[in-house]
């Protein structure tokens, strides 16, 4: 039961962005935040929005909302222990059934109704969320107050709109925005893997009436679901180093990889809208400090400021990928050595696909670090008692 302290405490939400096996960095922060967390305490986040991987992250807190700790010891079992093959057959057959789809598909200009739909089969994905991930739970932790709402993004391939869907408690208004739209429904496993369908990689998922993929994609505000449903206040867990220095504009000698190409793709599509939405949330926080609060009152304006607190790598996550591409299977070497991947350029997109527990252990440490070293500040901004 919800105490008057506790329903007095700003509703902070947790924002969980996509970035493949970089999602690792998250379990990381999560695994700091339970460590100063008060023993059996429900979820500090009573709003949880996820994307892509960052879905799926989000599912398990969601589902153990209320025992936080729990939750997070779980997600950090099957992170430290991650393979490839617990995400996309790997297995010389597959790979070879796949990628001979795909070139058969090109050189006879299609194969119709037969066309291939991904380069990777997610199955054993799929199989792994149905085991660890039971969201049916979720509407139990709405139910029982530890939870007010859960939401996973998804971008529909018909409809070209970024759709949220939600769960939550009675009184959450749908909303419409320009290309983005949020919809009640009762999340489960095919909303998680429509959210992490990255295109081209993996296959879509038809949720009702439309093939939806990855989230990132035509998420124009990634913040803005948890203001939607609630949150006075908002962390951000992101997966990319921000204050990095600028890359140098060097002569480039020959043409882009293949994997080049797809790496800055997928660094667009995961990465640049959150970086610009917080950006927008900024430059808006400044501009409504700048007008009375009296003269928002007598016009209606419904602008109030957002609290934000952003924790991301201190380190290059590209570079640590680099360190542990031998640890991928044979197979998948040769598939990403054959789109110029192991060349230095193209080990961005390795570092979304590196699902091996000596890459993920290592974003796990490094997330663990970077929020205990700012202990003091998010224990703050999540309203614990300074002797908790």
């Amino acid at each position: 039961m919800n105490t008057d302290k506790d329903q007095n405490k700003p509703k902070v939400g947790l924002i969980l962005a996509g970035g493949g096996a970089r999602a690792a960095y998250q379990v990381g922060v999560l695994k700091a935040i339970s460590e100063f967390t008060p023993r059996k305490a429900r979820n500090p986040f009573p709003i949880i929005c996820g994307t892509s991987a960052g879905a799926i992250n989000g599912a398990v807190l969601a589902v153990h909302a209320n025992r936080f700790t729990l939750g997070v010891r779980r997600l950090v079992r099957v992170w430290r222990n991650f393979r490839v093959s617990h995400v996309f057959r790997d297995d010389a057959l597959g790979i070879v059934k796949s990628g001979g789809h795909w070139l058969i598909a090109m050189m006879l200009g299609g194969l119709g109704r037969y066309n291939p739909y991904a380069l990777l089969d997610r199955e054993p994905l799929e199989a792994l969320l149905k085991r660890h991930v039971p969201c049916e739970f979720i509407q139990d932790s709405i139910d029982s107050g530890a939870l007010t709402a859960f939401s996973v993004t998804v971008a529909g391939y018909s409809s070209a709109q970024s759709v949220i869907f939600y769960q939550g408690m009675n009184g959450l208004a749908p909303w419409r925005r320009v290309r983005r739209i949020g919809v009640r429904t009762k999340i489960t496993t095919d909303h998680l893997l429509a959210s992490s369908a990255i295109p081209f990689v993996f296959n879509a998922v038809k949720l009702h009436r439309e093939y939806f993929g990855d989230g990132s994609m035509r998420q124009n505000a990634p913040i803005s679901p948890a203001l939607h449903l609630g949150a006075d206040r908002v962390m951000v867990i992101g997966v990319r180093r921000d204050d990095g220095p600028e890359p140098e504009r060097i002569k480039t000698v020959g043409y882009p990889s293949l994997a080049q190409v797809a790496g800055f793709v997928l660094d667009s599509i995961f990465l640049d809208s959150l970086e610009t939405d917080l950006e927008r949330v900024k430059r808006i926080n400044k501009t409504i400090g700048l007008i009375p609060s009296h003269h928002l009152e007598e016009h209606s304006v419904p602008l109030r400021p957002i609290d934000v607190l952003v924790i991301s790598p201190s380190e290059d996550i590209q570079k640590i990928a680099e360190r542990y591409v031998g640890e991928l299977p044979w197979t998948i070497r040769l598939l990403l050595r054959g789109v110029g991947a192991l060349n230095r350029n193209g080990s961005d997109l390795i570092s979304y696909l590196l699902f091996e527990k000596g890459y993920c252990r290592e974003l796990i440490a490094l997330g663990y670090r970077d929020t205990m070293a700012r202990k003091d500040e998010v224990k703050a901004f999540l309203g614990f008692d300074a002797g908790s």
